[in-house]
């Protein structure tokens, strides 16, 4: 069943060598209950942990059921370790933070079978014992109720060789008779079974006693009367590579997660809680972004689209004059003939502005008064919501109506509907016909505090202008704009008869670039809160790998233990992975909440806009994931690094 031939095996300790096995030759037939015993350092264990397939000879050759297995690689021996070989350890090796029937069913995790494991692992600890003491934890059972769920976990997958290692080492003499007890039974019912020792009466249970000394086998003594077994076909040796994202084995990977990431519930808390900042910041800051940009997108569109100003005089803002020309005095013929460009323009008004005083009763307010044309309404998106917008017939016939800002509304009506009144502005009576709608303030300017009068009646009868402060002209598309300016200003200089050169007597500014200039600036703005925030989501992350990679030392033990049973590289890392992810998971999940909470907190007390959008809680969650699939791959690695001997005896 077992064969080993001229074996070696040395390991490096410090800057010395020390010759573990040296040309070590052994057979052991199926049935077979071998103590191996030695001194400390004889190399018994070594040979153990060869034969286990924890460990793999330099040289020699090493044949299992008649199939050479010295030459697998570390997947194809842990897949073996699981299908024919059982564990017993001095430590017992029992994980405190689960129960005692998820202890006894941990190897099943592992294999590529499916079914009612806990009905099995329920069977073999009645088998051993300990039946009704199944959802007990190590800590609540002696060392010799440990050591007989350690051989129940041995035992779940029904493997044809058990390997004992020191199985009474740190047991009394009651429980170490009872502990061999059941490895005797065992043996009478079939299993192969290899023990180390160093006590001459334990390995007396055994029908076969190997003593070593120095890395070589000095005795090998069978007692008489001993049975060989039928040799085993070797077509049970299974190195099949199974999926590794069984639905099955994922399972109990996610069980396993939540048994560790539940088993240390500060410091879990702790790492989480740097992931919820981050989340929760980069939400919160994007929902003030966003709020900010439509904010901003509201007040623009009372500007219009595709909007062009025509002023008179220089477009350059402060500083010294450019010039001496003469401003250009704007007609309503001058915006009569830019309307007739009816490819290039949708719709033409004429603006005069003014401060005046208005007066409703005993109380008066000081404002701007702006006389526009019938288009302005639907250019500059002031249609009132309350009341109407002018007629052509009362702008033609200088009617005395007029539409009121909000803040004048205020500060004349208060809470009084003042559609229907009649107001006072510069001592000329005019009829309030609508409100126009909100459009908060630009700069220092309150765009709320003004009354728009028809156009005629502000030039004649309250302002006392013959023309036109400004043109608006709607361009009839965003294609067209340049064209339009170039149009517009060859006629204004052909009706004014202006020289190519003068370039002080009117200008043409274009306010969609300005609606774009602005738009840009927010939205950067947006993503720069949002990048800033996003950094505490990396320090979170790497928050989350350093408790990840001291999980790794913590449990090295637990990774040689979780080899030693069965589990693959590739196991161990989707171990991990899953953790750090579920740990930055669940902090992206809180961070949602926290941010939203924050974003509703900022709008209802402290009156700022914000805007909290699905692609801000999908970022901040699919960046969390990839936080924890980032930084929780580094400690992954190291996990599925370890050798099972190597981190088995880690102290």
């Amino acid at each position: 069943m077992i064969e080993v031939k001229d074996i070696s095996r040395t390991y490096t300790i410090g800057e010395s060598q020390v010759r573990a096995l040296n040309g070590v030759s052994l057979k052991i037939d199926q049935g077979e209950f071998v103590a191996i015993m030695g001194a400390s350092g004889s190399g018994k264990s070594t040979l153990m942990h060869i034969l286990g397939l924890l460990d793999v000879p330099e040289s020699g050759r090493y044949l299992l059921m008649g199939k050479e297995v010295s030459g697998m690689n570390d997947d194809e021996l842990a897949t073996l370790r699981n299908n024919v070989a059982g564990f017993v350890f001095q430590q017992f090796h029992l994980l405190s933070r689960m129960s005692t029937i998820d202890n006894v069913m941990l190897p099943c995790i592992y294999s590529d079978q499916q079914g009612d494991f806990r009905a099995d692992a329920l069977k073999r600890l009645e088998m051993v014992g300990l039946g009704k003491r199944s959802d007990h934890r190590p800590n609540q059972m002696s060392g010799g109720e440990q050591q007989r769920v350690a051989i129940a976990r041995a035992l779940i997958r029904n493997p044809v060789i058990i390997f004992a290692d020191e199985p009474t080492g740190n047991l009394d003499t009651k429980n170490s008779h009872e502990i061999m007890r059941i490895l005797t039974e065992l043996h009478q019912e079939g299993k192969t079974i290899v023990m180390v020792t160093h006590e001459p009466d334990i390995a007396e249970y055994a029908g076969r006693v190997i003593t070593m000394k120095d890395g070589q086998i000095i005795e090998d003594r069978r007692k008489e009367g001993m049975t060989i077994r039928p040799e085993i076909s070797e077509s049970i040796i299974k190195v099949d590579h199974q999926p590794l994202f069984k639905p099955s084995r994922m399972l109990g990977f996610v069980v396993q997660a939540v048994h560790s990431i539940t088993s240390n519930k500060i410091r879990t808390l702790l790492s989480v809680l740097g992931i919820l900042v981050g989340v929760a910041s980069v939400i919160a800051m994007m929902a003030l972004g966003a709020g900010a940009k439509a904010s901003m997108e509201e007040r623009l569109k009372s500007m219009g689209s595709n909007l062009l100003s025509v002023r008179g005089g220089s477009a350059k803002i402060g500083g010294a004059a450019q010039g001496t020309g003469t401003v250009t005095r704007f007609t309503e013929q001058d915006a009569q003939s830019i309307a007739e460009l009816r490819t290039l323009v949708n719709r033409v008004s004429g603006v005069v502005s003014g401060v005046a005083q208005t007066v409703y009763l005993d109380k008066n307010w000081s404002t701007s008064v702006e006389g526009v044309d019938y288009d302005y309404g639907e250019m500059r998106s002031t249609i009132p919501d309350v009341g109407r917008w002018f007629t052509r017939e009362e702008i033609q016939a200088r009617q005395k109506v007029a539409i009121l800002g909000t803040t004048v509304v205020s500060q004349l009506f208060g809470s009084e509907d003042p559609v229907g009144k009649t107001i006072k502005i510069n001592r000329i009576n005019f009829k309030v016909i609508g409100i126009a709608p909100p459009k908060g303030s630009s700069g220092p300017r309150d765009q709320d505090d003004q009354v728009f009068i028809p156009v005629t009646t502000a030039m004649y009868r309250v302002l006392g202008k013959n023309y036109l402060d400004g043109i608006y002209v709607e361009v009839s598309s965003a294609s067209n704009i340049e064209p339009a300016k170039k149009a517009i200003e060859t006629l204004i200089r052909k009706r004014h008869k202006l020289p190519v050169d003068d370039k002080e007597s009117f200008n043409i500014r274009d306010m969609t670039q300005f609606q774009q200039m602005l738009s840009s600036t927010t939205e950067t703005m947006s993503m720069l809160l949002g990048s800033i925030a996003a950094i505490s989501l990396v320090v979170g992350g790497i928050g989350i790998m350093n408790i990840m990679l001291v999980s790794v030392t913590e449990r090295t033990r637990e990774i040689g233990l979780r080899k030693a049973i069965g589990a693959r590289k590739g196991d161990i890392m989707l171990q991990f992975i899953i953790e750090s992810v579920g740990m930055t998971l669940t902090g992206g999940i809180l961070g949602i909440l926290v941010g939203i909470g924050v974003s509703v907190i900022l709008s209802t007390f402290a009156g700022w806009a914000v805007k909290t959008s699905l692609f801000s809680v999908l970022l901040s969650t699919g960046f969390s994931v990839l936080i924890g699939l980032f930084f929780g791959l580094w400690p992954a690695r190291k996990a599925a690094g370890l050798k099972p001997v190597e981190a088995l005896r880690y102290e």
